[in-house]
């Protein structure tokens, strides 16, 4: 549960979850949802945000984490070990996504069952049993499936009453199979941004990570490696603003011009960390980010858990529409928003260097 952290570990690696978790932290804890910086909202549909680059930044992340701690697995007389680890963290994130989809009121008959930690949570077995039974070639094989063959089926598969290559909110295939098949409430009422269907191309955003990580272990000199990373960062960019010219760019479909955008810009992020902090040697800025990175769900679900009861309670006047009016006297509703974001940022920046410094990382 508490375990010390290796000496090998890459720290731009911890930095850059770090960064993307404080990046979540941010855009879900607003002020008030009326009064939020574009920047900060998710796109309505087609294109994107930088808030668009969060979840899939942690999925990318995922993969080059979990590609990384299985290369040390690879032993079949390790693998059951291995198996109940894979099991045991896959459940406890599932059960945590629950856990924010319940809380405060625990009322089963509007339960979310799919979400952003449920997502991760199916992405990281399913990359790990991946990762851990097929080559190299294989898993090339198995993300260019899912790339394709999600945007064949998109296209091509008819919707009862609709027909095919609809992509619109409610009319799409993604959301008529969630409507099918995911028991349970879902996020937008008839469709869900984290539905079962579109968990298949964000898999291959986690394999693609996978793929970083074989290149940032292969044995090349650093600056090569940075290189490379940047090189094949930018390829995804322009490879997804291609496709999305026939397959649009849209975080809640997870299109998969959307998984080469996302995933090529994360490559950007990461080799630029990795540059600066291993390659250079500059360590000192990015601390708060690596100390973030070290401790990211626990972080990310008591700032949720935070949020939501700020939110509700007390049920006449809020706590959190009571700091939000505070801070409103001093700045425009916009800026109080943000200034209160920011706040839940530091606030949990506290959190993880107090675990840090007790040398306590909590591993889910």
């Amino acid at each position: 549960m508490f375990p010390a952290v290796r000496q090998d570990r890459l720290a731009s690696l911890d930095a850059f979850r770090g960064f993307t978790i404080a990046a979540m932290i941010l855009v879900n804890s607003p002020g008030s949802w009326k009064h939020v910086y574009p920047a900060l909202l998710h796109s309505p549909w087609h294109g994107w945000t930088p808030t668009d680059l969060v979840f899939p930044f942690f999925l990318f992340v995922l993969g080059v984490t979990t590609a990384f701690s299985l290369s040390r697995h690879q032993v079949p007389s390790d693998r059951g070990p291995t198996y109940r680890k894979i099991i045991r963290r896959s459940a406890i994130l599932f059960a945590l996504g629950l856990l924010l989809a319940l809380f405060p009121y625990f009322d089963l008959g509007e339960l979310r069952v799919v979400g952003v930690l449920q997502r991760i949570a199916i992405i990281y077995a399913a990359t790990a049993l991946i990762l851990l039974h097929t080559s190299r070639r294989t898993q090339a094989w198995i993300t260019a499936g899912l790339l394709l063959g999600y945007w064949g089926i998109m296209q091509l598969a008819p919707v009862p009453g609709v027909g095919a290559g609809v992509l619109t909110a409610e009319g799409n295939f993604a959301a008529w199979v969630d409507q099918s098949i995911v028991p349970g409430r879902l996020y937008r009422g008839s469709w869900d941004p984290e539905g079962l269907f579109s968990t298949l191309p964000a898999l291959a955003t986690a394999l693609l990570g996978a793929f970083t990580a074989y290149w940032m272990r292969s044995g090349r000199e650093r600056s090569e490696i940075a290189a490379g990373m940047f090189a094949a960062g930018w390829a995804g960019i322009l490879g997804g603003l291609v496709w999305g010219l026939v397959f649009p760019i849209n975080k809640n479909l997870w299109t998969s011009s959307y998984v080469l955008f996302t995933a090529g810009a994360a490559l950007e992020g990461l080799a630029l960390c990795y540059w600066l902090i291993d390659i250079r040697g500059y360590r000192r800025w990015a601390r708060p980010a690596i100390v973030y990175g070290l401790n990211p769900i626990t972080a990310y679900v008591l700032s949720m858990l935070l949020a939501t009861a700020l939110r509700l309670f007390p049920a006449n006047a809020s706590i959190q529409e009571r700091l939000f009016g505070a801070l409103s006297f001093w700045l425009s509703p916009v800026d109080a928003s943000l200034v209160y974001a920011l706040g839940f940022v530091i606030l949990f920046w506290g959190l993880a260097e107090w675990l840090h410094r007790q040398r306590l990382f909590i591993k889910v």
